[in-house]
């Protein structure tokens, strides 16, 4: 179970590297992952009790700042994110579809978990970075008012961040559309 997660992008894979190294030396965290991402940035997911996570991250970014793409922390993270984010979820094909689209991974994962706690949503899909320009897109199911109230909260969330692109409810997917997305 995962405690509270922290999230940091750098602008360089070298610095991300070393970044990481930097975070497990700070504080008492796991590393979730670490991994180069589109467009030559570096990401990693890092766990542990909010305190030594926020430690970590503020770590990162002081030493980091000018490397620093975006960073996050989520305390008590929804469980349905983590599995999204793992791609282990088993999504359905049913209700509304509503989709966040964001300029980093961080601010979608953040954005994916506000809105799951917004309303009754189920995230069907969390992509993050590879293969999008380093962008983050989280696709959301439910009843269309429930949809569309999560998609405003976590878009106003990356707003706020300056990290917004775009976002979209579609009340009736057509049959063909859930086969390709």
């Amino acid at each position: 179970m995962y405690q509270a997660i922290g999230v940091i992008e750098l602008k360089s894979i070298a610095k991300g590297i070393e970044a990481t190294d930097a975070a497990l030396k700070s504080a008492g965290i796991s590393l979730i992952s670490a991994r180069p991402a589109c467009p030559g940035k570096f990401e990693m997911i890092l766990t542990g009790t909010i305190s030594n996570v926020s430690s970590a991250v503020d770590h990162v970014r002081e030493r980091f700042g000018d490397k620093l793409v975006d960073s996050s922390v989520i305390g008590r993270i929804d469980p349905q994110v983590i599995t999204a984010l793992f791609g282990t979820m088993a999504a359905e094909k049913k209700g509304s579809l509503g989709i966040i689209e964001t300029f980093s991974a961080a601010s979608i994962i953040k954005a994916a978990d506000i809105a799951v706690k917004t309303a009754k949503v189920e995230v069907y899909e969390l992509r993050v970075s590879r293969g999008m320009g380093g962008k983050g897109i989280a696709l959301l199911t439910g009843d269309v008012g429930d949809v569309t109230a999560a998609v405003e909260a976590g878009a106003n969330y990356a707003i706020e961040q300056g990290l917004y692109h775009n976002s979209a409810v579609i009340p009736a997917p057509h049959e063909l559309l859930w086969e390709q997305i």
